[in-house]
């Protein structure tokens, strides 16, 4: 029997991530039913909240999506509908038609893709449905949520004679009108309703002039609003109409009632099934942001988290676009109590956190940010005690608190527990409290229970060394800038780095010193030992990683080095084939050249066409007769030739475009001056400049001179260079 207290889920920022989730429903009782999840107490109802998740998110990358599952809530009516002889307003009826179409819908629609969504179906296959509610009320009330004049026969008449009527009205108001207006009886406006009728602004002058009933009057009084006497009578008639219609209404809704009230559990059915869809939708959401999974669950006591996030730190860091590191934890039979140790700040609860509560989400039915190897198995308890815990009600100091805590724990650990405890046994004297800490840890290992601590009391981690299947981790910190690297290391205790983060903070050397000599030597000694080790394993986690990337290197020039080794065997191959082609053409251009001599001398026409069928038989004789496969297939290859040829063609035309675009860049001109050998741009003689006037030279080409612009001419050297 799985059983987590409020007091867990408080640790774990359970209700922090249920808020998350609640956000991503669409509906306010979806919304209401997120915020009240809880650990499931049932394996098979897990795995189906589960799989359910898991299938709604696969909706979101496949063609199939999940049809839209919104609905308004029909609490209020159904309350109404419980109580005999009450009726539903107009609204309500479409509300509930809207809910049962939605439904019918999404039923449909999870029954034909069973395939994609056998855990969603599952849960609707329990829901029946129905199209009787949708027809009932589609006969009464149209989309708009008005009723419809066919309702009924007697509404029907009703509402044919207030049509006729209010074409009455509205011709007698019209003769009105026309005839006062004619008068100068009326004000600019003309008309005006008042009480939803429709009046006459008669000047007030005039107001006795006009027969008809006063309904009221302007605010300063200058105009008087008047119904005139003719459509007084058929105002009446109309509002008897009316009221009538209102009565016929009300008749309607109550036998509309009736007839709905016996589906009354079924639109809860319906209510729920929508809701618990929205739920799902809105986890499904969650895991999308989160990249959440579904890892193995077995029945194996093993629990391997593998490049597991904190998804609340992970949510708030991609807000903030910061680094969010991943820790990879497993606890097993062989090692179920890991004793995290490390400097404060260097993410030692945020480790603990992250397994409790991703262990907590997952028997919650919520996907976890794992690796996709990650597995687990489910715990009957999670126990916690994180954070200060001091209580001013109950008058409980933080220590007699933790004691009260360790006391339950006592009670209720075995080997379907997993504990966590931040800050193993501070709170009271180092060495007295270290050492009942120590007894605690015993207790909690020999029970079997699974957990992680995480503390800086030296006894713990010597204890976590000396336990067979206890083991001690820490948070890695970085030797030179005194900076938490985030990362868990398992296998090794952590130092808390005390005095070289004081050094770092500016407290004077001296003073380090002599806090070092009021402690015992050896814990110093031990201190220092453990760092030493936190820096030696530092440096070969660079070396690692140097490694690694030197091989990924290696590994990359291999694979380049195979395919250039491949290009070049195929090269080799195409080489010998159209040598061997070319071979094979100069054979037969020999053969048919001895014919031809032959013929030469001999001129016998006979023995020329026998000869060279002979060569021609002898060369078919080789080849084989393709089979229409391996012509169409031949064929297909020359297509693709033909495109990759044209696409390279296409390529290299748009190359030479581009290179055409480019502004060339013109080299300056040397200036010509009289004696230099010269010739026109466009021309090939050479000639020798006599003299240059205004921007003209004249060329002496030995039997003529010309005079040309300057701008035309160029250096003979230049042309050369």
């Amino acid at each position: 029997m799985i059983s987590i207290t409020e007091k867990t889920l408080q640790d774990l920022q359970f209700p922090t991530v249920l808020e998350t989730i609640s956000d991503g429903c669409n509906t306010d009782i979806g919304k209401e039913k997120a915020l009240q999840i809880k650990p499931f107490r049932d394996k098979e109802e897990l795995m189906q909240s589960l799989m359910q998740t898991s299938e709604y998110v696969s909706s979101f990358q496949n063609n199939n999506a999940i049809p839209n599952h919104g609905f308004d809530a029909i609490t209020h009516e159904i309350k109404f509908l419980a109580i005999e002889d009450s009726f539903l307003e107009v609204g309500s009826f479409r509300k509930i038609a809207n809910l049962s179409a939605t439904t019918n819908v999404l039923l449909n629609f999870l029954k034909k893709f069973d395939d994609y969504y056998p855990n969603l179906n599952a849960r609707a296959s329990r829901v029946e449905l129905t199209k009787d509610i949708i027809t009932a009320i589609d006969a009464i009330v149209d989309k708009y949520g008005e009723i419809k004049d066919n309702a009924s026969p007697a509404l029907s008449g009703i509402r044919q004679n207030m049509n006729l009527v209010r074409g009455k009205v509205n011709q007698s108001f019209g003769s009105a009108l026309t005839q006062y207006n004619g008068l100068g009886y009326l004000d600019d406006i003309k008309e005006s309703f008042v009480q939803n009728r429709r009046v006459l602004a008669v000047l007030a002058m005039y107001r006795r002039k006009v027969k008809g009933s006063i309904l009221g009057s302007s605010k300063t009084g200058s105009i008087a609003y008047i119904e005139p006497e003719a459509t007084l009578k058929y105002s009446r008639e109309l509002a008897n109409l009316e009221y009538e219609e209102k009565e016929e209404i009300t008749r309607i809704l109550k036998n509309l009632s009736n007839i709905i009230r016996p589906y009354l559990p079924l639109l809860i059915e319906y209510q729920d099934f929508l809701s618990d869809i929205d739920v799902v939708a809105g986890k499904a959401k969650y895991a999308n942001r989160i990249n959440g999974i579904l890892p193995a669950i077995t029945d194996e006591r093993r629990l391997f988290f593998r490049e597991a996030y904190h998804p609340i730190l992970y949510l708030n860091n991609k807000q903030k676009k910061e680094v969010t590191h991943p820790q990879t934890i497993e606890l097993k039979q062989e090692n179920r109590i890991i004793v995290i140790s490390g400097p404060n700040a260097g993410g030692k609860t945020i480790s603990l956190k992250t397994v409790g509560l991703l262990q907590l989400m997952l028997q919650s039915g919520i996907l976890i940010p794992v690796h996709e190897r990650s597995e687990t198995f489910l715990f009957d308890r999670i126990l916690t005690d994180i954070g200060d815990n001091q209580s001013i009600e109950n008058h409980l100091s933080t220590y007699s608190y933790r004691l009260k805590n360790m006391n339950y724990f006592l009670k209720k650990c075995n080997k379907k527990t997993m504990f966590l405890i931040d800050e193993f046994g501070t709170g009271s004297d180092p060495e007295l409290g270290g050492a009942l800490a120590e007894i605690f840890l015993e207790e909690f290992y020999h029970r079997e229970a699974f957990g992680i601590i995480t503390t800086h009391y030296s006894n713990l981690k010597i204890l976590a060394n000396e336990l067979p299947y206890a083991t001690n981790a820490n948070m890695m910190f970085d030797e030179k800038s005194l900076e938490p690297m985030y990362k868990l290391a398992l296998g090794q205790a952590g130092s808390s780095f005390t005095f070289e983060v004081a050094q770092k903070n500016g407290i004077p050397f001296g003073l380090i010193n002599r806090a070092k000599k009021k402690i015992e030597v050896g814990k110093v000694r031990f201190d220092k030992t453990i760092a030493t080790l936190q820096k030696e394993r530092s440096k070969l986690e660079k070396t690692s990683l140097n490694l690694k990337e030197e091989e990924t290197r290696a590994r990359e020039e291999s694979k380049k080095m195979e395919n250039i080794n491949t290009k070049i065997q195929q090269k080799l191959e195409s080489y010998q084939e159209l040598y061997d082609s070319n071979q094979k053409i100069i054979y037969i251009g020999q053969k048919i050249d001895d014919i031809a001599e032959k013929y030469f001398n001999n001129k016998n026409k006979k023995e020329l066409i026998g000869e060279f069928l002979k060569i021609v038989e002898i060369e078919n004789s080789k080849r084989k007769k393709a089979t229409p496969k391996e012509v169409k297939a031949k064929v297909e290859k020359q297509k693709e030739i033909i495109a990759e040829v044209q696409v390279k063609v296409e390529e290299i035309r748009k190359e030479k475009k581009e290179k055409k675009l480019k502004p060339v860049v013109e080299k300056p001109k040397p200036i010509l001056k009289v004696g230099d050998r010269v010739r026109m741009l466009d021309g090939r003689s050479v000639g020798s400049i006599d003299s240059i006037e205004k921007n003209k030279a004249t060329v002496n080409y030995g039997i003529f001179t010309s005079k040309v612009s300057l701008d035309e001419l160029e250096l003979v050297e230049a042309v050369k260079k």
